[in-house]
């Protein structure tokens, strides 16, 4: 009994293990390769699949996923003899799961030294200021010379992006100091535009400002010069109003001769006509108020008269 227990165990240990080859559960977003004797039979999709236990065998299980892979950093000759180096990230996707095995070795391998030569040879072709300004230019001409050799792999490249761009330090203190040098051109720039700015306001407020002095004062004037011709026509008229004689206006005319006499340098005298009426006048009233009743002689009708001068 106890041969044939051992048997009956072994079977239903060949049986469960036969049941687990032959049920395969593949993962979504994931592909297997199947051979059969060593040879490719078929690719399994995502899901519960069945294959012929002991006969069939899984080679390969590949993530259809898009993948990221970094590279380390390259070093790079330019088209001006310096040398850079430059990381590199790919972005790439397992299109067809039979190429990606059996047409290529290891294709991410491939694919990193399909991107160095590729890039030496971009990046030869352009000085450093260019290399450093177009990652875009050099992205999509990478992109472009991959994803043509990789089809036949069965990969898509997606996307090809310059992490880092780095010359050598010399070139790097050279690029900082000119960027510094740049930069206190500007400033310099727009501070003298400051100031001038700063002129041109302050000679602008300023002619303004004398512009609207002197409007200010020519109506001052003007306010003044006709406040004056009113008041001299408001006398005149007081006076015709009030009809004066003789006399008064003789006696207006002798308080008028200290004014003009004001002022060092007023040396020459020169007393119209009309004084002398008034002198006239004035003598003729004073005369007959005299003991004698004599007329006095009449003034010049113009006189000079010399102011002595005082050393």
């Amino acid at each position: 009994m106890e041969p044939i227990i051992i048997v009956l165990i072994i079977l239903v240990v060949l049986v469960f293990i036969a049941l687990i080859k032959t049920i395969q559960v593949i993962p979504q977003a994931s592909a297997a390769i199947v051979e059969r004797f060593g040879r490719y039979t078929r690719t399994l999709n995502a899901g519960l699949n069945i294959v012929v236990p002991f006969i069939d065998s899984i080679r390969n299980r590949i993530d259809l996923r898009e993948q990221v892979v970094p590279f380390p950093p390259q070093p790079v000759i330019t088209q001006d003899n310096l040398v850079v180096n430059i990381d590199t990230v790919i972005y790439y996707q397992v299109t067809d799961a039979r190429a990606a095995t059996y047409e290529v070795a290891s294709y991410i391998q491939a694919i990193e030294q399909l991107t160095v030569t590729t890039l030496r040879n971009i990046i030869g072709g352009m000085d450093l200021e260019r290399t450093l300004t177009s990652r875009e230019e050099i992205n999509a001409a990478l992109r472009g010379v991959l994803d043509e050799a990789t089809g036949k792999w069965g990969i898509r490249v997606n996307r090809v992006e310059l992490k880092a761009i780095e010359p050598p330090t010399s070139i790097q203190d050279s690029m900082e100091k000119q960027m510094r040098a740049d930069r206190d051109k500007r400033a310099a720039i727009l501070q003298a535009e400051g100031v001038r700015q700063s002129e041109i306001l302050r000679a602008e407020g300023e002619k303004q400002s004398a512009i609207l002095r002197a409007e200010g004062e020519a109506k001052a004037a003007a306010l003044r010069a006709e406040g004056e011709a009113q008041a001299i026509r408001t006398v005149f008229e007081s006076i015709h109003a009030g009809d004066p004689d003789q006399k008064l206006l003789s006696y207006q005319y002798l308080q008028m001769l200290p004014k003009i006499a004001e002022g060092d340098a007023n040396k020459l005298w020169i007393v119209p006509s009309e004084i002398g009426d008034a002198l006239k006048g004035l003598g003729g009233a004073l005369g007959n108020f005299s003991p004698t009743g004599g007329a006095p002689s009449a003034p010049p009708t113009t006189t000079h008269l010399e102011k002595p001068s005082i050393d």
